[in-house]
C-alpha cells in the first residue's frame, strides 16, 4: 500500500523533470508563466468523493466547486473548464442528465465560467474529470513558506463533514440543523471574490481539500519548516458550536477532515491589517490561526489551557 505523494514519486516525477511548468507534480496546477496559463484537473468517484447520485444537480454543484477551488487558492480566477463522465443509463439517465445541465448553468452563472469540452464513456461505475482553466502570469506556489509567516484560513471548517456523516445516517439532529450540514457538505462555500486579492497577501496557498492539518503539511512538504496552530482559532460555525455542545463532541476531532474547500495561506505579519481591512470589505470570514516556526520545533496544536493536543485524524489520505 502507498499514498498518493508516494505513488508520485516512485512513478511519474522523474517524467517531468524537464518541464518547469509541471511544478514538480507537487502542486494542484499546471502553470505556464510564460503563455500565462493554469490547468488543474480532478477525478472524482462515486463511492469515494461523493456517497451515491441521488442528487446529481447536488453532487454536481460540489465536483464543479472543488476543482474550481485548486485555481482560486492560486489567486487564480477560472475561465473555462471540460467535464468528463463515466457511467451507465440508470447514472446518466434523461432526467439526471438534465438536473446536470441545469446545475451547471447555475454555477457557470454564479462563477462566471464556461463549459469548453469533455467526454462521455460508458461503465458501471461513475466518476467525473473536470479539467479547469485560467490565465494568470503570477500564481502562489506551495512550498513558499516564510519563518515566522501567520497562518491563515478563510470561513468555517467542519461543516461540510457533519454534513457527510448526516448523509451516511451517521449523526441525527434536527432538521433544521440537518439541511444546514447537508448543504454545506454539497455546496462548499469557495472564496471567489478573493481569488484576485490573494497575489497581494500570500506567501504560499492551498485549498482544504483533505484536512486543515493534511494540507498544511502539503504546503510546506518540502520546506524545513514546522507549525504552531491554535485551536481556539481555528474557525468554525455558529451551528456547528451547537452541534458540539448538543453531542458533546469534541472540536479536534471536526477540524480536519477535508471537503471544505476553505483557503489556507501563509502572510508575512506585516500584512496583518491588510488582512483584516480586506475581511471587512469583502465580507469574507479570515482567520489567522497559527504561526510558521522553526523545525527545530515539533509541529504542534494548543487548546484554550495552553495544553498540546494530538489529532486523532489529520486528514484525508489517498491509499492505493
Amino acid at each position: 500500500m502507498m499514498h498518493e505523494f508516494e505513488l508520485i514519486n516512485n512513478y511519474f516525477s522523474k517524467l517531468s523533470k524537464n518541464n518547469k511548468f509541471a511544478l514538480d507534480l507537487n502542486d494542484d496546477v499546471f502553470f505556464d508563466n510564460k503563455k500565462g496559463t493554469i490547468i488543474s484537473v480532478d477525478t472524482y468517484n462515486i463511492g469515494n468523493h461523493f456517497i451515491n447520485f441521488k442528487h446529481p444537480n447536488l453532487v454536481v454543484k460540489k465536483i464543479l466547486r472543488s476543482s474550481i477551488s485548486d485555481l482560486i487558492c492560486k489567486g487564480v480566477i477560472p475561465k473555462f473548464y471540460f467535464i468528463s463522465g463515466s457511467g451507465n443509463k440508470k447514472t446518466l439517465s434523461k432526467i439526471n442528465l438534465n438536473k446536470i445541465s441545469k446545475s451547471l448553468k447555475e454555477e457557470q452563472k454564479k462563477y462566471k465560467i464556461k463549459l469548453s469540452g469533455g467526454d462521455t464513456t460508458y461503465s458501471n461505475k461513475l466518476s467525473f474529470t473536470i479539467t479547469t482553466l485560467g490565465y494568470s502570469n503570477k500564481i502562489i506556489l506551495r512550498n513558499n513558506a516564510k519563518l515566522n509567516d501567520d497562518i491563515y484560513v478563510t470561513g468555517n471548517l467542519g461543516d461540510s463533514f457533519i454534513g457527510l456523516k448526516i448523509l451516511q445516517k451517521k449523526i441525527k439532529i434536527k432538521k433544521k440543523l440537518t439541511n444546514y450540514f447537508i448543504n454545506k457538505y454539497y455546496k462548499p462555500d469557495i472564496q471567489f471574490n478573493l481569488t484576485k486579492h490573494l497575489l497581494n497577501l500570500a506567501n504560499t496557498s492551498i485549498d482544504i481539500s483533505d484536512g486543515l492539518v493534511s494540507d498544511l503539511e502539503k504546503m510546506l512538504n518540502k520546506q524545513d519548516f514546522s507549525f504552531y496552530l491554535n485551536l481556539n482559532k481555528i474557525p468554525i460555525s455558529k451551528q456547528l458550536t451547537n452541534i458540539i455542545k448538543i453531542k458533546n463532541f469534541k472540536k479536534t476531532n471536526l477540524i480536519s477532515n477535508g471537503d471544505d474547500y476553505q483557503v489556507l495561506f501563509t502572510a508575512t505579519p506585516k500584512k496583518a491589517r491588510i488582512v483584516g481591512n480586506l475581511s471587512k470589505i469583502l465580507g469574507i470570514k479570515i482567520s489567522k490561526i497559527g504561526k510558521i516556526t522553526s523545525s527545530k520545533k515539533k509541529s504542534v496544536i494548543i487548546d484554550e489551557k495552553g495544553m498540546q493536543i494530538a489529532l486523532k485524524n489529520k486528514g484525508y489520505i489517498h491509499h492505493f
